[in-house]
Order: structure tokens, then sequence, then C-alpha cells
């Protein structure tokens, strides 16, 4: 069965779909941010970092509002702390595309439930270490977010006496609570770092950077914001009188206006329920329909030992191992070994095996070849005809694809999971081409499939296609699931390229065969 997304997972996508679709059109595939928001939130808070270590030399916990009106009036620290605010709030927009990101993509179930729980550990710890930040400058705004955050915390039995006496005067208020902001606010990033590296601990190839033109991108951008628009410094804090209109950071004082209107107690209660909520997610926002999460196996009379499926699985998911008896003499001592613990039945294993040996089941090579066969058995080949391979994690299921002449739309799961000896059998088939819709590599829902069939398929990665194909007949084109409009323009383009200059096909008269394991050794 071929995996779909979550239903919740669908309806999220077409709510969100007319502002994802602007996003794509204001910064193209290649700079969209939610793409690479995960990377982008690292590397906005490693500038963070590097902006905040500087200030903390400037910081006085005698005279905390002092030392920060001090830094407001050099250019180059003031520029510094602007940057720093605006890092730290654009890191918590980037996470919050990238939990919708997940939603939207059904990645959150299962194996990948770990991820999701330290992702919310990550962005509640984001979320404290920033309103320390806030309240280490002592201004209005700093004031209205202890106060409140004091309140906020009474409702919960953590304390012997009300904390609140803390900010009974201006006196009360001494260094030791400013040196513990300040220890807090440079130890949690910290704990910070372990928790990062829990969250991508069951991921093969973690990427923690973005490519470069984002780098310099969003980074530029976010100098040039700095210098045109400095962050304001509002008054002094005075706990003898209430602060009048304050300005509140948008991001990380959020949370404000709830508290002062339903109270702490009330505010506490939809906290625990938001957070029991999303903590609750992996087990109800999970793929519908029966044996999509059925782990990958391996037919061990058939592998040979060659270790490609450990490279490609995205979740280290296989690993490699003793054989419990050799069959013969021409099995290798190793075999692969499936954890049904980590393994997320993407089905990447099942295209990188060339003979086909592993993958989930009713899934593997030789389920696809026989899936492929009885369905080009049922067409009407005409001259021109192209088999269209859409992915259904991203635009496969799209309407745009119905009722186009000569385009045989074939259901298929990740591109990376299709076995390239499937595209072969359709091209001997009867079709004149095949057009295998992709999605963006830094977008795809099992991350790497679309780069592992571009290296089958052109640069002879293990499974690759054969080269007696010809490659003129085979397209893979990556595209966005909201410009489903472009992949149709270039799929008719493909398509009448193909009729206007009739490749001759170089695939021998024969039947298609699977690579035996007894071949497989015999070629090794």
């Amino acid at each position: 069965m071929i995996p779909r997304k979550p239903y919740l997972s669908r309806l999220l996508g077409k709510l969100l779909w007319p502002y994802e679709r602007l996003i794509s059109w204001v910064f193209g595939a290649d700079y969209n941010p939610t793409y690479q928001s995960g990377v982008l939130a690292v590397y906005l808070l490693a500038m963070v970092v590097a902006t905040g270590v500087p200030l903390l030399f400037f910081y006085k916990v005698g005279a905390p509002y002092e030392s920060m009106r001090w830094i407001q009036g050099q250019w180059a620290l003031s520029w510094l702390r602007s940057l720093h605010r605006y890092a730290s709030d654009a890191a918590l927009v980037a996470v919050f595309f990238h939990l919708l990101r997940m939603l939207q993509g059904g990645r959150t179930s299962g194996p990948r439930g770990r991820a999701w729980l330290t992702g919310l550990a990550l962005t509640g710890l984001m979320t404290v270490i920033g309103v320390l930040g806030l309240i280490m400058v002592w201004d209005e705004q700093a004031q209205k977010l202890a106060v409140q955050g004091i309140r906020f915390l009474e409702g919960l039995p953590l304390f012997s006496e009300p904390p609140r006496r803390i900010f009974a005067d201006n006196q009360a208020v001494g260094e030791s609570f400013f040196f513990m902001l300040i220890f807090l606010h440079v130890a949690l990033p910290l704990v910070l770092v372990f928790l990062l590296l829990a969250h991508t601990s069951r991921t093969a190839r973690a990427r923690f950077w973005p490519e470069r033109h984002l780098v310099r991108g969003y980074g530029w951008g976010l100098v040039i914001l700095a210098i045109c628009w400095p962050v304001p410094l509002a008054g002094t804090a005075n706990l003898l009188q209430l602060p009048g209109r304050v300005y509140l950071d948008p991001f990380y004082g959020f949370w404000l206006p709830a508290v002062e209107k339903l109270g702490p107690g009330a505010a506490l209660l939809c906290l625990f329920l938001v957070v029991s909520g999303l903590a609750s997610l992996p087990w109800w926002w999970a793929a519908d329909g029966p044996g999509i999460a059925q782990a990958s196996v391996v037919d061990e009379s058939s592998c040979t030992g060659c270790t490609q499926c450990v490279q490609d699985c995205p979740y280290d998911a296989i690993a490699m191992v003793k054989r419990s008896q050799l069959l013969d003499g021409r099995h290798s001592e190793l075999v692969a070994l499936v954890n049904s613990d980590l393994c997320v039945s993407c089905g990447l294993c099942a295209a990188s095996c060339a003979p086909m040996g592993v993958g989930p089941p009713r899934r593997t090579g030789r389920d696809q070849l026989r899936d492929a066969e009885q369905f080009a058995a049922g067409l009407v080949w005409q001259p021109g005809d192209v088999v269209l391979l859409a992915c259904r994690w991203g635009s496969g299921e799209s309407p745009a694809w119905l009722g186009l002449e000569g385009v045989h739309c074939y259901p298929s799961g990740c591109c990376g999971s299709i076995h390239t000896s499937v595209l072969e059998l359709f091209l001997r088939k009867g079709a004149a081409g095949v057009f295998v819709l992709t999605c963006p590599e830094r977008d795809c829902s099992q991350r790497e499939g679309p780069k592992w069939l571009r290296l089958r398929v052109y640069e002879d990665r293990e499974a690759e296609l054969q080269a007696r194909v010809d490659r003129r007949r085979v397209r893979l084109f990556a595209c966005p699931g909201v410009e489903v409009e472009r992949a149709r323009s270039e799929l008719l383009a493909f398509r009448q390229n193909l009729l206007e200059n009739q490749a001759e096909s170089v695939i021998p008269d024969s039947e298609l065969r699977c690579r035996t394991s007894q071949e497989s050794q015999n070629e090794a």
C-alpha cells in the first residue's frame, strides 16, 4: 500500500495553501524559508549567541538599566543589541514554521515521535530564555513581564511563600535577582544544545546549517534591519507605579495579555491543555489506512551485503549484522537488519537495493515491478504517451493531472522509493517517456528521496538506471506542491518534445529481469 499523509495533514495543507503559494512566489524554491526552517532556526540561534556574548561584557547586574542605556548610546553596541533581538525573534518564527511543516507533512507519529516531543521542549525552552533576556533589560516591558510571570508561576505548587514579594519595591530587586537572570540566560542555552542533539538523534546525516546563499541572504537582511530600525529602549522599570502603555515583543511577550485578562489560574489551565494536546499529537495525528506504518523487511537470501540500504536510509534504521547461518559459500557474511523501532516505512531502502531484497511489505522492488507491469498491461499506448510518477506526499494527488491527453498517472510514494527498473519497464512497455515529479530536495517528506533518485538516474549510484536506457526519455522535475501549474507546463513541454524528436529506443526487446542474488554476487 502506498503511504498517504494523515487526513489532518492534508486538511492543514489545504488551509495553508494560499499562504504557502504566496511565500513560494515571493522567495522561490531555492530561497523559500519554510523548506529549511529547522536549520534556519539553528543558524539564527548561532547568530543570537554570537551577538549576545559581547553584550554580556557591558552588562552590570548592579545597574542593569543604566548599563543598557549606555549600550543604547553606543552606535555599534546598539546595532549589536538590535541584531540580537531580531535574530532571536526570527529564530522563534523559524521554529513555528518548522512545526507547521512537520504537521503538514505528517512527520509527527511513530519513530518520529521523539523528534516531535524534543522539538516541543526546544520551543518552550527557547521562549523561556527569550523572556529572561527581555527581563534583563529592566525597562517597563521587563517590569510587566516579570510581575505577570511571577503571578503566572504562583499557580504552580512550587513555592512555600508568594514569590511576588520579590517585586514589593525597587530596593527588593537586588543584584542577586539579576545575577540569577544572567546565569539562567547563559546556562539554559547549553541545555538547548543537548535537546537539539536529542532532537536529531534518529536522523542520519542531520543538517545543522542552511545553504550558503540562505546564510548570506537572511544574515544580511537582519543586519540591514538592525541598522535601519534599531530596537528602542523603554523607560526604566518602577515597581512603585503601574507602567502605562508599553510596547511588547510580539514573539516572546505573546502570553502576557492572556495572563492579564484570564488571570494566572485560567492561563495556567490553558497552557496545560495546549501542551497536553501537542505532546499527545504523535498518537492521534497519525497516517490513516492499514499497513502504512509497517517497517521494512529483508530477504536474507537476496541480500549481498553491499551496505547500500544502510547508506541510503535517512533514519539510521538499518544496520549490517552477521548472518545467523550461511546459506551457501556465495552469500556474504553480513546481512542487513531493519530496526522496526526506527523505521518510518519511507521505502527508500527498496529503491537502493539492486537485487530487490529489502523494503516495506508489498513495496519492495519486485512488488513495484509487478504492480507496474499490471498497470502498463491495462493501457493502450499511443505515440508520445508519457507516464507521470508524482509523489503522493507532494503534488501527486492534485487534480491538475487529470484529463491530460497522452499522460498516464501512476500512483507512487516518495520518488526516492521508486526502483529505477520501474522507469525502464514503462519505457519498454510502450511509453515514449517517463516524467517523475519530485518534491524540492530540501522539502522531501522522507528527507532524501529526490537526492537519491537523481543520483541513481544520472550519476550511477548503486541500483542505478541502466546505461541502456536513453536518458532523454526520462525527466526528473522538482516542484513544490503549490506550483503544479509550472509542473504541468513542464510535463506538456516534455511530451511535445518527445513527439517532435522521437528518440530511438536502445532498450533490447527482451523481458526485463530482476537481478538475482546469485547474479549480483557473481558481478561483485
